[in-house]
């Protein structure tokens, strides 16, 4: 049997995970010292509290999993005849997949029978779930691990991630942007346009005055760079900003239709560490990333 992992990073939640069959790796944070594992320390994610605790001025703080942590997660999985297909965000954000590596490759040592096999979707956030989604329906339909891995690298430069960030200090504690830029760019309400690009990175594509400018920012993105947007899905993201997130499902929906498939989702605690309060993205199907 082969089994699904993805990772909270992904912004899957328990409920979706069950859904489309996934196991869900929880990708730690830490506040004021205190290292908090998404869905497992707690069962339901309270965007609105997290968001408003870092608000108050908490700075939060991520840290990668460790080899024996992985090991947990997969070895019941091998102990029990079973092979993995690991779906996870992007490499190219984060050192923790060196010790998923070891892991399973230590693993794999002991259970010579059994295979491993993890895709990168190139992504993260609703870039990576708008995938999981499509994936998981196809691993419910009994789609093996080759058909999967040949939809995601046939479609992960087909779906776009655009958002803008708020408050540029997140950004400037995790090295995104300089100090003096994250400074300036948050006293006078500038916001970045950000996008991941075909290496899984994060780039900094323009900046725009206040949120509204950022907002038709993003729109006018969507409609420019779309590709049949009204025949797929779109998911909008955001970390504590509904009127925010209204307005653009407004704005979208005047241009596509009413009809226009349109799924919300929180972002995530972990990522939401980075990009801090009020940061809204969009992914749909598009020409290119």
């Amino acid at each position: 049997m082969l089994v699904l992992f993805t990772d909270t990073d992904t912004d899957m939640t328990p409920r979706m995970a069950e859904e489309y069959g996934y196991r869900l790796i929880s990708m730690p944070y830490s506040i004021e010292d205190k290292n908090i594992y998404p869905y497992v320390d707690f069962d339901e994610f309270n965007a609105h509290e997290f968001y408003d605790v870092l608000r108050s001025g908490v700075v939060p703080k991520t840290s990668a999993l460790n080899v024996d942590e992985y090991k947990e997660y997969f070895e019941p999985v091998f102990a029990n005849g079973d092979d993995i297909l690991y779906l996870h965000f992007s490499k190219n954000m984060s050192g923790t997949f060196n010790a998923m590596e070891i892991a399973a490759r230590e693993l794999l040592e002991k259970y010579p029978e059994r295979k491993f096999d993890a895709i990168d979707t190139n992504g993260i956030s609703i870039g990576s779930l708008i995938l999981l989604e499509q994936a998981g329906e196809m691993y419910k339909r009994g789609a093996g691990v080759e058909e999967i891995r040949r939809f995601i690298e046939e479609e992960n430069r087909r779906y776009a991630i655009y958002f803008f960030a708020d408050d540029l200090s997140f950004f400037k504690r995790s090295g995104r942007v300089s100090g003096l830029a994250g400074a300036m760019g948050t006293l006078l309400s500038i916001r970045p346009i950000m996008h991941i690009n075909d290496e899984g990175k994060l780039v900094s594509i323009g900046k725009e005055k206040g949120r509204k400018k950022a907002l038709e920012r993003l729109i006018s993105t969507v409609i420019e760079l779309g590709d049949e947007v009204e025949k797929h899905r779109i998911i909008i993201t955001h970390s504590d900003a509904p009127e925010i997130v209204e307005e653009a499902e407004r704005m979208l929906k005047a241009h596509f239709g009413e009809n226009l498939d349109i799924e919300l989702i929180d972002v995530n605690p972990t990522v939401g560490c980075h990009c801090g309060p009020s940061t809204v993205g969009i992914c749909f199907r598009a020409k290119h990333r």
